[in-house]
C-alpha cells in the first residue's frame, strides 16, 4: 500500500510540474496517462494473482508490486499449513497400519450403531466386509441375540463370548463394546478359541485324571475295609492272598499312571535337547522280548529291523515311545494275531518305526483323538487290557522333540498301522563306524 501511494503521489507532482512548466493542460494529461499505467500494471498484476490462485501450493509470482506484501506471508503459512497436514496425515496413515496390525479386531459405529470403519482382525473374526457393509447397522452382522441385548445395555464393564461359525468352522469370539470420543463406539474382539479348547482339555484332563485313579482307589479302600470288618480267622489263607493281589495290582496301576503322568509333564516342560547317537535296533529288540513277554506266546512277531540306522536323540525317550507301540500292539491284538515291527531307511531319506497289528482296529472318527491323555475308545476294554490311556500321548510328545511325525492308519477290524518317521536331520554315523 505504501508503495502505491508513492507512486501516486510521484506522478500527482510530476503532472503539477509539468503543467506549471508547460501548461496546466499538458499536467493532467501526463498525471491520467500516469494512473492509466498505473491500473494497468495492477491488471497485468492481479491477473498474475488469478493464475496463482489455481496453483496456489506453489510459490507467488515473483513481483506483483504492493502484493507481495501480502502474498508472501499468505503463501509462508499455506506452506507450513500444508506441511503440518502432511505430518498429521503421516501419523494418522500410521495409526492406522498399527490397527490393520492388531492382533484384536477393530470395529468403529457412529451414535446409531452404524459400521464406520473395521480391522482385517474384525473382518476375520465376524466375516464383516467393509466395502459392502460400511453404514450399515452392526446388528446386520453380528445377529446373535446375546449381542442385541449386550449392545442395548448402558455400560459394558465385561465382554461377552459369541459362538460364531466362519469358514465352517465353530469359533469362540470374546466382543468387548466401549464408548469414545462423542457418540461414538468401538468394538474389540478376541479369538480365545484356542484358549477355550485349552480350558476344555484341562477341565477334561482333571476329570481324567480323578475317574482313572478314582477307580483302582475305590477297589483299595474296598478290599481294605473287608479285610478290617472281617476278623483274621474268618479268612482263608488262600482268600487273603487273592485279595492282596488285587489290591498290589490296583496299586501298581495308581503307580503306572502317576510315572506316566510325571513322564508326559517332563516332555512337556523341559526343553528339547539334541542328544546322540541312538542304536534303534538295540532299543527295539529289547522293546520285542518286553512284548513277548507281555504276549505270553499269543501273538506271531514279524522283524525287519536294519541294524545300522543311528538317529540323533535321547535313548530314555526312544525307547518309551518305542515300548509304547509295541505294548498297544500287543495289548489290543487278539489271541494269534501277527504284530510286524520295522526299522527302515525310506526312498526319500527318512527313518521309518512302524508297528502293525491285525488287532480290532480303530474307527475314522476315533484316529485324530488317539492322541489325547486319557482318551479310550472302549473304556472297559482298555482297563481290562491294563493301559493307562497316556501311551499314545507320550509318544506324541517324543515324535514332536525329536522333530518326527507319528501318523495313524487303521480300520475297525482290520488292524492298525503306527509309524514314527524321522527326518533325515535326525539320522547320524555312529563314531565306531
Amino acid at each position: 500500500m505504501q508503495k502505491t501511494l508513492i507512486s501516486l503521489g510521484a506522478w500527482i507532482l510530476l503532472g503539477w510540474a509539468v503543467g506549471e512548466w508547460i501548461k496546466p493542460t499538458t499536467g493532467w494529461f501526463v498525471l491520467t496517462a500516469g494512473l492509466l499505467g498505473m491500473i494497468l500494471v495492477s491488471g497485468t498484476q492481479l491477473s498474475q494473482i488469478r493464475k496463482w490462485v489455481r496453483h496456489i501450493h506453489t510459490p507467488p509470482p515473483p513481483s506483483v508490486g504492493p502484493w507481495d506484501e501480502i502474498l508472501a506471508p499468505i503463501y509462508r503459512q499455506l506452506r507450513k499449513d500444508r506441511l503440518e497436514i502432511e505430518e498429521l496425515n503421516r501419523h494418522v496413515a500410521g495409526i492406522m497400519l498399527a490397527a490393520e496390525a492388531l492382533p484384536d479386531g477393530a470395529i468403529t459405529l457412529n451414535e446409531e450403531m452404524l459400521v464406520t470403519w473395521c480391522n482385517k482382525t474384525a473382518t476375520e473374526h465376524t466375516g464383516l466386509n467393509l466395502e459392502t457393509d460400511r453404514g450399515f447397522s452392526i446388528f446386520n452382522i453380528l445377529r446373535a441375540p446375546e449381542f442385541h441385548e449386550y449392545a442395548q445395555q448402558s455400560k459394558w464393564p465385561e465382554p461377552l463370548l459369541l459362538h460364531l461359525v466362519r469358514n465352517d468352522q465353530n469359533r469362540a469370539i470374546l466382543v468387548q463394546l466401549t464408548p469414545y470420543g462423542i457418540g461414538q463406539y468401538l468394538i474389540v474382539t478376541r479369538d480365545v478359541t484356542q484358549l477355550e479348547k485349552l480350558e476344555t482339555t484341562r477341565k477334561d484332563f482333571v476329570a481324567n485324571v480323578s475317574h482313572e485313579l478314582r477307580t483302582p482307589l475305590t477297589v483299595l479302600v474296598g478290599f481294605l475295609e473287608t479285610l478290617q470288618s472281617i476278623p483274621a480267622e474268618h479268612i482263608e489263607p488262600e482268600q487273603r492272598e487273592h485279595y492282596l493281589n488285587l489290591m498290589i495290582d490296583q496299586a501298581q496301576r495308581m503307580q503306572a499312571i502317576v510315572a506316566d503322568l510325571l513322564t508326559l509333564s517332563t516332555l512337556e516342560s523341559s526343553p528339547s535337547v539334541s542328544g546322540e547317537p541312538v542304536n534303534m535296533a538295540e532299543i527295539i529288540h529289547t522293546a520285542l522280548n518286553q512284548a513277548r513277554i507281555l504276549s505270553k506266546d499269543q501273538h506271531v512277531f514279524v522283524e525287519n529291523i536294519a541294524d545300522d540306522l543311528y538317529i540323533q536323540g535321547n535313548a530314555s525317550e526312544l525307547a518309551s515311545a518305542v515300548s509304547n507301540l509295541l505294548t498297544n500292539a500287543v495289548r489290543y491284538t487278539p489271541k494269534d494275531g501277527t504284530i510286524t515291527v520295522s526299522w527302515y531307511l525310506t526312498e526319500s531319506g527318512r527313518a521309518h518305526y512302524s508297528v502293525q497289528d491285525t488287532g480290532i482296529g480303530v474307527a475314522a472318527q476315533d484316529i485324530p483323538r488317539l492322541t489325547e491323555r486319557f482318551y479310550r475308545v472302549d473304556r472297559g476294554r482298555s482297563r481290562a487290557t491294563g493301559g493307562t490311556g497316556l501311551g499314545l500321548a507320550i509318544t506324541k510328545h517324543v515324535a514332536m522333540r525329536h522333530n518326527a511325525e507319528l501318523t495313524i492308519n487303521s480300520r475297525l477290524g482290520a488292524g492298525s498301522l503306527f509309524t514314527l518317521a524321522f527326518p533325515p536331520s535326525r539320522l547320524v554315523v555312529p563314531s565306531s563306524q
